[in-house]
Protein backbone atom coordinates (compact mmCIF):
# COMPACT_ATOMS: atom_id res chain seq x y z
CA UNK A 1 0.00 0.00 0.00
CA UNK A 2 1.05 3.91 -0.81
CA UNK A 3 -0.40 6.15 1.36
CA UNK A 4 -0.98 9.23 -0.02
CA UNK A 5 -1.99 12.70 1.54
CA UNK A 6 -4.23 14.92 -0.55
CA UNK A 7 -4.74 18.85 -1.07
CA UNK A 8 -7.25 18.93 1.78
CA UNK A 9 -4.75 16.12 4.19
CA UNK A 10 -6.64 13.57 3.54
CA UNK A 11 -4.53 10.46 3.24
CA UNK A 12 -5.27 8.10 1.19
CA UNK A 13 -4.46 4.62 1.00
CA UNK A 14 -3.77 3.65 -2.47
CA UNK A 15 -1.90 -0.13 -4.28
CA UNK A 16 0.29 1.14 -6.91
CA UNK A 17 0.04 -1.26 -10.15
CA UNK A 18 3.30 -3.22 -10.63
CA UNK A 19 5.12 -4.46 -13.52
CA UNK A 20 3.44 -7.29 -14.68
CA UNK A 21 -0.27 -5.79 -14.57
CA UNK A 22 1.09 -2.52 -16.76
CA UNK A 23 2.66 -4.46 -19.07
CA UNK A 24 -0.51 -6.42 -19.52
CA UNK A 25 -2.22 -3.05 -20.12
CA UNK A 26 0.20 -1.50 -22.33
CA UNK A 27 0.47 -5.08 -24.70
CA UNK A 28 -3.65 -4.71 -25.11
CA UNK A 29 -4.13 -0.79 -25.49
CA UNK A 30 -0.84 -1.18 -28.06
CA UNK A 31 -3.24 -4.27 -30.09
CA UNK A 32 -6.26 -2.25 -30.20
CA UNK A 33 -4.48 0.79 -31.45
CA UNK A 34 -2.21 -1.23 -34.14
CA UNK A 35 -5.75 -2.70 -35.26
CA UNK A 36 -7.76 0.80 -35.35
CA UNK A 37 -4.13 1.83 -37.17
CA UNK A 38 -3.91 -0.89 -39.98
CA UNK A 39 -7.76 -0.21 -40.55
CA UNK A 40 -7.69 3.30 -41.24
CA UNK A 41 -4.43 2.95 -43.22
CA UNK A 42 -6.48 0.65 -45.47
CA UNK A 43 -9.04 2.85 -45.97
CA UNK A 44 -6.55 6.02 -46.73
CA UNK A 45 -4.94 3.78 -49.50
CA UNK A 46 -7.59 2.69 -51.37
CA UNK A 47 -9.37 6.58 -51.13
CA UNK A 48 -6.18 8.24 -51.76
CA UNK A 49 -4.57 5.96 -54.47
CA UNK A 50 -4.80 8.97 -56.98
CA UNK A 51 -2.74 11.14 -54.31
CA UNK A 52 1.16 11.75 -55.30
CA UNK A 53 3.59 10.06 -53.34
CA UNK A 54 4.35 13.27 -50.84
CA UNK A 55 0.56 13.75 -49.90
CA UNK A 56 0.43 10.33 -49.03
CA UNK A 57 3.86 9.95 -46.91
CA UNK A 58 1.90 12.76 -45.33
CA UNK A 59 -1.61 11.54 -44.45
CA UNK A 60 0.74 8.03 -43.28
CA UNK A 61 2.20 10.60 -40.84
CA UNK A 62 -0.60 12.09 -39.71
CA UNK A 63 -2.68 8.87 -39.03
CA UNK A 64 0.00 7.39 -36.68
CA UNK A 65 0.50 10.46 -34.99
CA UNK A 66 -3.52 10.70 -34.54
CA UNK A 67 -3.79 6.72 -34.13
CA UNK A 68 -1.39 6.13 -31.91
CA UNK A 69 -0.54 9.27 -29.92
CA UNK A 70 -3.56 11.33 -30.41
CA UNK A 71 -6.21 8.69 -29.50
CA UNK A 72 -4.53 7.14 -26.47
CA UNK A 73 -4.05 10.55 -25.29
CA UNK A 74 -8.18 11.73 -26.14
CA UNK A 75 -9.37 8.44 -24.55
CA UNK A 76 -7.18 8.93 -21.11
CA UNK A 77 -8.22 12.24 -20.82
CA UNK A 78 -12.25 11.56 -21.30
CA UNK A 79 -11.93 8.57 -19.27
CA UNK A 80 -9.96 10.31 -16.59
CA UNK A 81 -6.88 7.90 -17.03
CA UNK A 82 -8.74 4.36 -17.27
CA UNK A 83 -7.77 3.45 -20.97
CA UNK A 84 -9.34 -0.31 -22.67
CA UNK A 85 -6.26 -1.88 -21.10
CA UNK A 86 -6.18 -0.78 -17.65
CA UNK A 87 -10.08 -1.33 -17.26
CA UNK A 88 -9.35 -4.88 -18.32
CA UNK A 89 -6.65 -5.40 -16.03
CA UNK A 90 -8.74 -3.20 -13.17
CA UNK A 91 -5.83 -0.42 -13.54
CA UNK A 92 -5.87 3.59 -13.33
CA UNK A 93 -4.03 6.57 -13.56
CA UNK A 94 -4.12 9.11 -10.78
CA UNK A 95 -2.56 12.22 -9.92
CA UNK A 96 0.44 12.19 -7.43
CA UNK A 97 -2.53 13.20 -4.80
CA UNK A 98 -4.97 10.51 -5.71
CA UNK A 99 -7.00 12.74 -7.72
CA UNK A 100 -8.13 11.94 -11.40
CA UNK A 101 -5.92 13.12 -14.00
CA UNK A 102 -6.00 16.09 -16.67
CA UNK A 103 -5.73 16.91 -20.25
CA UNK A 104 -1.77 18.13 -19.65
CA UNK A 105 -1.01 14.52 -17.56
CA UNK A 106 -2.53 12.60 -20.65
CA UNK A 107 -0.43 14.41 -23.12
CA UNK A 108 2.73 14.59 -21.30
CA UNK A 109 2.43 10.76 -20.33
CA UNK A 110 1.74 10.26 -24.00
CA UNK A 111 4.50 11.92 -25.16
CA UNK A 112 7.15 10.58 -23.35
CA UNK A 113 5.59 7.03 -23.92
CA UNK A 114 6.35 7.45 -27.90
CA UNK A 115 9.91 7.28 -26.50
CA UNK A 116 10.02 4.83 -23.89
CA UNK A 117 7.45 2.46 -25.40
CA UNK A 118 7.30 2.72 -28.96
CA UNK A 119 10.61 3.90 -29.98
CA UNK A 120 12.78 1.56 -27.39
CA UNK A 121 10.19 -1.33 -27.34
CA UNK A 122 9.54 -0.65 -23.60
CA UNK A 123 12.91 -1.40 -23.13
CA UNK A 124 13.27 2.07 -20.94
CA UNK A 125 9.62 1.63 -19.41
CA UNK A 126 10.30 -1.33 -17.94
CA UNK A 127 13.44 -0.32 -16.20
CA UNK A 128 12.06 2.84 -15.01
CA UNK A 129 9.51 1.11 -13.35
CA UNK A 130 11.62 -1.42 -12.09
CA UNK A 131 13.75 1.30 -10.62
CA UNK A 132 11.06 3.39 -8.83
CA UNK A 133 9.59 2.68 -5.55
CA UNK A 134 5.95 2.84 -6.83
CA UNK A 135 6.37 1.19 -10.42
CA UNK A 136 6.52 4.10 -11.76
CA UNK A 137 7.99 5.14 -15.42
CA UNK A 138 9.47 7.86 -17.11
CA UNK A 139 5.79 9.42 -18.32
CA UNK A 140 5.14 8.98 -14.94
CA UNK A 141 7.23 10.71 -12.90
CA UNK A 142 7.35 13.93 -15.72
CA UNK A 143 3.28 14.04 -15.62
CA UNK A 144 3.21 13.84 -12.34
CA UNK A 145 0.79 10.41 -12.18
CA UNK A 146 0.91 7.14 -10.42
CA UNK A 147 -1.22 4.29 -11.83
CA UNK A 148 -3.03 2.15 -9.41
CA UNK A 149 -5.16 -0.85 -8.50
CA UNK A 150 -8.84 -0.05 -8.94
CA UNK A 151 -9.94 -4.05 -8.11
CA UNK A 152 -8.46 -4.79 -4.77
CA UNK A 153 -9.55 -7.71 -2.93
CA UNK A 154 -12.16 -6.97 -0.67
CA UNK A 155 -10.50 -7.73 3.09
CA UNK A 156 -12.89 -8.28 6.13
CA UNK A 157 -11.51 -5.75 8.36
CA UNK A 158 -11.30 -6.10 12.01
CA UNK A 159 -14.12 -4.50 14.64
CA UNK A 160 -12.15 -2.11 17.03
CA UNK A 161 -14.00 -2.41 20.04
CA UNK A 162 -15.28 0.36 22.03
CA UNK A 163 -13.43 1.95 25.23
CA UNK A 164 -15.59 0.86 28.33
CA UNK A 165 -18.19 3.67 29.78
CA UNK A 166 -16.23 4.47 32.61
CA UNK A 167 -12.90 5.60 30.81
CA UNK A 168 -15.42 8.47 28.49
CA UNK A 169 -13.75 11.41 28.19
CA UNK A 170 -10.77 10.56 30.39
CA UNK A 171 -7.78 11.33 28.33
CA UNK A 172 -9.27 14.01 26.73
CA UNK A 173 -5.94 16.15 27.64
CA UNK A 174 -3.51 13.68 26.39
CA UNK A 175 -0.69 14.97 24.22
CA UNK A 176 -0.99 13.06 20.88
CA UNK A 177 1.10 14.48 18.96
CA UNK A 178 4.56 12.67 19.12
CA UNK A 179 2.42 9.37 19.19
CA UNK A 180 3.82 8.24 15.58
CA UNK A 181 1.69 6.91 12.92
CA UNK A 182 3.47 3.54 13.04
CA UNK A 183 2.38 2.94 16.62
CA UNK A 184 -1.55 3.88 16.21
CA UNK A 185 -1.46 1.20 13.22
CA UNK A 186 -0.08 -1.78 16.18
CA UNK A 187 -2.59 -0.28 18.49
CA UNK A 188 -5.17 -0.48 15.84
CA UNK A 189 -4.16 -4.31 14.55
CA UNK A 190 -3.85 -5.68 18.21
CA UNK A 191 -7.39 -4.25 19.05
CA UNK A 192 -9.03 -6.01 16.21
CA UNK A 193 -7.23 -9.33 16.93
CA UNK A 194 -7.05 -9.22 20.27
CA UNK A 195 -9.79 -12.00 20.86
CA UNK A 196 -7.92 -14.36 18.65
CA UNK A 197 -4.63 -14.68 20.91
CA UNK A 198 -3.59 -16.39 23.85
CA UNK A 199 -4.46 -14.74 26.94
CA UNK A 200 -0.93 -14.13 28.49
CA UNK A 201 0.07 -13.55 25.02
CA UNK A 202 -2.51 -10.94 24.53
CA UNK A 203 -1.65 -9.32 27.90
CA UNK A 204 2.03 -8.63 27.49
CA UNK A 205 1.40 -6.70 24.53
CA UNK A 206 -1.06 -4.83 25.23
CA UNK A 207 0.86 -3.94 28.33
CA UNK A 208 3.96 -3.65 25.64
CA UNK A 209 1.84 -1.07 23.67
CA UNK A 210 0.48 1.07 26.76
CA UNK A 211 3.83 1.56 28.31
CA UNK A 212 5.02 2.99 24.27
CA UNK A 213 1.78 4.78 24.29
CA UNK A 214 2.77 6.40 27.87
CA UNK A 215 5.85 6.87 27.16
CA UNK A 216 5.12 9.10 23.92
CA UNK A 217 2.18 10.56 25.54
CA UNK A 218 4.33 11.86 28.94
CA UNK A 219 1.53 10.36 31.17
CA UNK A 220 1.63 7.25 32.53
CA UNK A 221 -1.23 4.41 32.55
CA UNK A 222 -3.34 5.02 34.89
CA UNK A 223 -3.44 2.64 37.98
CA UNK A 224 -5.96 -0.09 37.89
CA UNK A 225 -6.86 0.57 34.00
CA UNK A 226 -6.72 -2.89 32.02
CA UNK A 227 -3.79 -2.25 29.06
CA UNK A 228 -6.32 -3.08 26.48
CA UNK A 229 -8.72 -0.93 27.45
CA UNK A 230 -6.45 1.87 28.05
CA UNK A 231 -5.16 1.49 24.16
CA UNK A 232 -8.90 1.80 23.37
CA UNK A 233 -9.68 4.79 24.95
CA UNK A 234 -6.72 6.68 23.63
CA UNK A 235 -7.45 5.24 20.42
CA UNK A 236 -11.35 6.54 20.28
CA UNK A 237 -9.87 9.95 21.81
CA UNK A 238 -8.05 10.42 18.58
CA UNK A 239 -10.55 9.53 16.16
CA UNK A 240 -12.59 12.51 18.34
CA UNK A 241 -10.27 14.80 17.61
CA UNK A 242 -9.84 13.86 13.85
CA UNK A 243 -13.63 14.21 13.69
CA UNK A 244 -13.70 17.71 15.48
CA UNK A 245 -10.84 18.60 13.19
CA UNK A 246 -12.19 17.64 9.55
CA UNK A 247 -16.19 18.30 10.57
CA UNK A 248 -16.01 21.28 13.00
CA UNK A 249 -16.42 21.48 16.74
CA UNK A 250 -19.67 20.67 16.89
CA UNK A 251 -20.06 17.68 14.25
CA UNK A 252 -18.38 15.27 17.11
CA UNK A 253 -18.75 15.28 21.23
CA UNK A 254 -17.13 12.96 23.21
CA UNK A 255 -18.32 9.10 23.50
CA UNK A 256 -21.36 8.73 25.39
CA UNK A 257 -20.57 7.13 28.68
CA UNK A 258 -24.28 5.04 28.27
CA UNK A 259 -22.85 3.27 24.92
CA UNK A 260 -21.89 -0.28 25.73
CA UNK A 261 -19.40 -2.11 24.40
CA UNK A 262 -19.31 -5.72 23.62
CA UNK A 263 -19.86 -7.94 26.89
CA UNK A 264 -17.04 -9.57 28.15
CA UNK A 265 -14.45 -7.34 26.30
CA UNK A 266 -13.01 -5.20 29.24
CA UNK A 267 -16.00 -5.02 31.78
CA UNK A 268 -15.68 -2.76 35.15
CA UNK A 269 -12.40 -0.89 36.46
CA UNK A 270 -10.82 -3.16 38.34
CA UNK A 271 -10.34 -0.83 41.81
CA UNK A 272 -12.78 2.04 41.68
CA UNK A 273 -15.85 2.34 43.73
CA UNK A 274 -16.90 6.07 42.64
CA UNK A 275 -18.86 6.79 39.46
CA UNK A 276 -16.90 7.61 36.12
CA UNK A 277 -18.52 11.03 36.23
CA UNK A 278 -16.14 11.64 39.44
CA UNK A 279 -13.00 10.82 38.47
CA UNK A 280 -11.09 13.81 36.28
CA UNK A 281 -8.83 13.11 33.33
CA UNK A 282 -5.95 12.59 33.04
CA UNK A 283 -3.88 15.09 31.38
CA UNK A 284 0.30 15.17 30.33
CA UNK A 285 2.20 16.76 33.02
CA UNK A 286 3.02 20.68 32.63
CA UNK A 287 -0.19 20.62 29.91
CA UNK A 288 -3.40 22.35 30.80
CA UNK A 289 -6.38 21.37 29.73
CA UNK A 290 -8.32 23.58 27.40
CA UNK A 291 -11.85 23.57 29.55
CA UNK A 292 -9.66 24.81 33.01
CA UNK A 293 -8.91 27.74 31.49
CA UNK A 294 -5.18 27.48 31.85
CA UNK A 295 -5.21 26.16 35.44
CA UNK A 296 -2.71 23.01 36.09
CA UNK A 297 -4.55 19.91 35.43
CA UNK A 298 -5.16 17.70 37.91
CA UNK A 299 -4.07 14.02 37.67
CA UNK A 300 -5.41 10.73 38.97
CA UNK A 301 -6.23 9.86 41.93
CA UNK A 302 -4.39 7.18 43.57
CA UNK A 303 -6.80 3.85 43.24
CA UNK A 304 -8.37 2.25 46.29
CA UNK A 305 -7.33 -1.33 47.26
CA UNK A 306 -10.30 -3.34 46.99
CA UNK A 307 -10.48 -7.15 48.29
CA UNK A 308 -9.60 -9.82 45.57
CA UNK A 309 -12.46 -11.38 45.77
CA UNK A 310 -14.97 -7.92 45.29
CA UNK A 311 -13.40 -6.89 42.22
CA UNK A 312 -15.28 -7.19 39.11
CA UNK A 313 -13.94 -8.88 36.10
CA UNK A 314 -12.19 -6.85 33.48
CA UNK A 315 -12.05 -8.98 30.91
CA UNK A 316 -8.78 -10.04 30.29
CA UNK A 317 -6.25 -12.50 32.12
CA UNK A 318 -3.24 -11.81 33.33
CA UNK A 319 0.09 -13.99 32.43
CA UNK A 320 0.73 -16.83 35.37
Amino acid sequence: MSELVTGEAVALELRPARLPSRALAVLLDLVAAMAVYVAVTIVLVTSTASLDEAAQTALSIATFVLVLVGAPIAVETLSHGRSLGKMACGLRVVRDDGGPIRFRHALVRGLIGVIEILMTFGVVACIASFVSARGRRLGDVFAGTLVVRERIPVARTGFVPPPPPWLAGRFSGLDLSAVPDGLWLAVRQYLTRMRQLDPQVGWSMAERLASDLAERTGAPVPQGVPPAAYLAAVVQERQARESRRAFGSGSASSPDPAVEGPPGVYGAPAAYGAPAADVPPVVAPGAASESSGGRRPVEAPEMQEVPEGDRPGTGFVPPA
